[in-house]
């Protein structure tokens, strides 16, 4: 995005984010503007990508999903076609929230949602451990959730981060 986001842009991301649902009439009074100024704005921030879309979050643990995990993998090679076919894999599976490809020790992180210990053992062996180029595993369980946002934050483009000018 080439145009830095004014005040009015970032309280208006702000409310969304904290309620999509929030009606076009109230969001507009919220941030003191027109309702067709306001759908102007957010068809821009849509235009823009820095709205990607808008979502319905579900809790996992009243759907029945009480094991959230955190995978690390290793593949045994860093061929292009070993990453490709990793990524398709990884892609179609329902377990899989997220999927991360990193630097360090591990190639990728992944988050994943289970139904109880057998569902874990069932991923991990039957699904996520044949996968062609696998090297190594290894799975971390959350035993409790400190913090979880999906709020990307919103400060003051005015204000100074410390250390940067």
């Amino acid at each position: 995005m080439n145009k830095p986001l004014d005040n009015k842009d970032r309280a208006l991301l702000r409310y969304l984010q904290g309620d999509a649902r929030i009606t076009n009439t109230e969001l507009a009074k919220r941030v003191d503007l027109s309702p067709p100024g306001l759908q102007k704005r957010v068809r821009k921030l849509e235009e823009l990508g820095v709205i990607e879309g808008y979502r319905t979050l579900l809790n996992r643990e009243t759907l029945g999903f009480d094991m959230l995990c955190f995978v690390q993998v290793t593949l045994q090679r860093h061929e292009p076609e070993a990453i490709r076919r990793f990524k398709d894999v990884v892609q179609s599976m329902s377990e899989v929230m997220e999927c991360y490809h990193l630097t360090g020790e591990f190639d990728y992180l992944l988050k994943v949602i289970v139904r109880n210990r057998k569902h874990l053992e069932q991923f991990l062996v039957d699904k996520l451990t044949p996968i062609k180029g696998m090297d190594k595993i290894r799975t971390s369980l959350v035993l409790s959730e400190i913090k979880a946002t999906t709020e990307v934050p919103l400060g003051d483009e005015s204000a100074e981060v410390e250390g940067e000018s």
